[in-house]
């Protein structure tokens, strides 16, 4: 961290300078950062049956995710999604805190390859501390213009890739290596190009400090049984520098005061000061603090994932019951969600009954009713259907007993239901319509409506 110490209502951003550090949890954030970018820009190149695994086509209003289509009809998959995510975001930060945000948000993993790429170009945190403090010579301006260079081509291939979830992406390459590509798709490319570059380029921790709401309400989920990264105070405590060789003083604690804990700490917080919402669980400074402790001949876990209730001598409850109810409801839930979407037929019909009149009568001792259906046709093809209709013996279809719908299109489709009232038990009785497609037999729909007639 810079010794620019500004005093006032607002101060100077300090830039932070994260040292390169080694370790377990370094390793899986690495294992995490590879593993998320690879689907990220490896998806939108992967076909299922001729299709894009995933594409949100939004002028077609069609939306293919791993073999199935999903229609605006469909939102009711969406808001299910994002109440398991909202849960399972719960759940995770009950057990073991701010994992998240340490492994797999976004903004860490764009954040972790700029990083990288900074350090690869201008060294780790002495040698940038003293690059920035130089003048500007031919060095040092070589090696910023190569840095961003870098930074602006990984940004733009990142927006380019984030378009190709909207844009199939064969058109989208064909149509950028043709330089044709349309005025909106560009846009869209250089907008998420530059999103990325200043967020992971410059923003950085600010994002997790200032601007992401979890970081805020994320103390309201902890309890003294969640998994946090804590510094051991009764074992550091006092804390004071000493040699390699020297045996342990009688009056010092673990701690050497290296400060090594805070050189590699992406949002540059000093973990012995206590559990801060800064923190973003990424264990880096137990990674940099066992490596102190191996040299130093020093049992490990000075810093270390722990509990409220371990640091304290007690013991950790991992089940209990906001955990037991979270795993409940996203298993419940999940199963619900997936087994709606292996039962779910493409095809919805609506009926709407006229309103106007009661029934009418034909003239010939029958009366009617009159409907409209609304046949949505959810699969990604057209289809021919027939229209039936049952309930009441001798009652007949009168209108458009056959019907083609496009993929993805809304038909109406008016028709009348004819019958003998003598043939009536009730006043009002149930009937019901029967859609299904002629080249699709599994696509097929059954929905109740009313027939009414005179009294009884």
């Amino acid at each position: 961290m810079s010794a620019n110490n500004d005093s006032g209502f607002y101060q100077k951003h300090q830039t932070i300078y994260p040292r390169q550090t080694k370790g377990l949890f370094t390793n899986l954030r690495k294992w995490s950062v590879w593993a998320l970018l690879g689907l990220y820009y490896i998806l939108p190149w992967v076909k299922m049956n001729g299709q894009q695994i995933v594409l949100f086509d939004l002028p077609a209003r069609k939306f293919h995710i791993l073999g199935q289509t999903f229609w605006p009809q469909d939102f009711f998959y969406l808001a299910v999604l994002l109440i398991l995510a909202a849960l399972t975001l719960f759940f995770v930060t009950a057990l073991a805190g701010r994992v998240w945000c340490g492994y797999a948000c976004p903004q860490t993993v764009w954040s972790e390859v700029f990083i990288w790429i900074e350090q690869w170009v201008e060294g780790d945190r002495p040698q940038q501390i003293k690059l920035d403090n130089a003048p500007w010579d031919r060095a040092k301006i070589g090696k910023k213009t190569i840095k961003h260079v870098l930074w602006l081509i990984f940004s733009l291939l990142t927006g380019f890739t984030f378009v190709g979830y909207f844009v199939p992406m064969e058109t989208l390459w064909f149509e950028t290596t043709s330089g044709i590509l349309s005025g909106w798709a560009l846009f869209w490319v250089v907008f998420y190009g530059f999103a990325t570059y200043g967020n992971a380029g410059f923003l950085r921790e600010q994002i997790c400090l200032y601007m992401c709401p979890y970081a805020r309400f994320q103390s309201a989920m902890f309890d003294k049984d969640t998994l946090i990264i804590s510094y051991d105070e009764v074992r550091g405590e006092p804390r004071g520098s000493r040699k390699r060789s020297a045996a342990k003083p009688s009056d010092k604690g673990d701690c050497v005061d290296c400060t090594l804990c805070v050189q590699v700490c992406p949002t540059g917080i000093d973990i012995r000061d206590g559990l801060q919402y800064q923190c973003i669980g990424c264990a880096a400074c137990i990674d940099a603090c066992d490596s102190i402790m191996d040299k130093m001949g020093y049992e490990r876990g000075l810093v270390r994932y722990t509990t409220e209730h371990a640091l304290k001598g007690g013991k950790t409850q991992v089940l209990r019951l906001r955990t037991l109810i979270y795993a409940a409801l996203l298993t419940v839930i999940t199963g619900a969600l997936l087994y709606s979407v292996m039962q779910r037929v493409p095809l919805e019909m609506d009926i709407i009954r006229d309103r106007n009149a009661l029934f009418r009568d034909t003239g010939d001792g029958n009366i009617e009713n009159i409907y409209t259906l609304k046949v949505i046709n959810m699969s990604d093809k057209a289809h021919p259907f027939t229209i039936t209709v049952s309930g009441v013996e001798g009652m007949a279809l009168v209108g458009a007993e056959k019907v083609q719908v496009g993929a993805g299109k809304v038909a109406e489709v008016p028709v009348k239901v004819m019958l003998n009232p003598d043939l009536l038990t009730a006043r009002s009785q149930e009937i019901m319509f029967h859609i299904v497609a002629a080249d699709d037999p599994s696509l097929t729909q059954t929905q109740k409506a009313r027939f009414l007639g005179p009294d009884k």
